[in-house]
Parts: C-alpha cells; sequence; structure tokens
C-alpha cells in the first residue's frame, strides 16, 4: 500500500486525457509548471523572511543581555577555587 505500480500511472493519465482533451493537454501542463515555478518562489521568499526576522531577533536579544553576560570571561583573571 502506498506504492504506485506503472498501471496506476498509466490509468491516472488516461483519466486526465479524458477529462482535458489531447488538444489541451500541453497547456495544462504549461499551466501546471508555471504554477509550480510561483508556489517554490513564494516558499523560497517566506523561508528567507523567515531566516531574516530570526537573524533580527538574535541581534535585538543579544543587545539587550546586560554587558556583564556578553563580556568574555578571561580564566586567568578568575582562577576557580580549588578545595
Amino acid at each position: 500500500m502506498g506504492q504506485f505500480s506503472v498501471w496506476h500511472w498509466l490509468i491516472v493519465a488516461a483519466v486526465f486525457v479524458l477529462f482535458f482533451g489531447a488538444k489541451r493537454m500541453p497547456d495544462a501542463a504549461r499551466g501546471l509548471g508555471r504554477s509550480l515555478r510561483i508556489f517554490r518562489s513564494e516558499v523560497s521568499h517566506m523561508q528567507a523572511e523567515d531566516a531574516d526576522s530570526a537573524n533580527e531577533r538574535s541581534a535585538r536579544d543579544t543587545a539587550r543581555l546586560p554587558a556583564s553576560a556578553t563580556a568574555s570571561v578571561d580564566p586567568v583573571a578568575h582562577p576557580a577555587k580549588k578545595l
């Protein structure tokens, strides 16, 4: 279950031809290709916007941290106490 054999695809193609006809199939395929290109570009645009907003949030959160949290700790100046 869940796998299509060659016969399944042939039946789908036959139904497609019956619905749209042989003359309209190239136009339907062209329209489907355009739709997929538009969909892909919109998805990539949304992902880029999400990445930009995540970078802005990260920069904003870093700017809100107190200076002591962002300062580097020098292990020589602050050695750990030994028991």
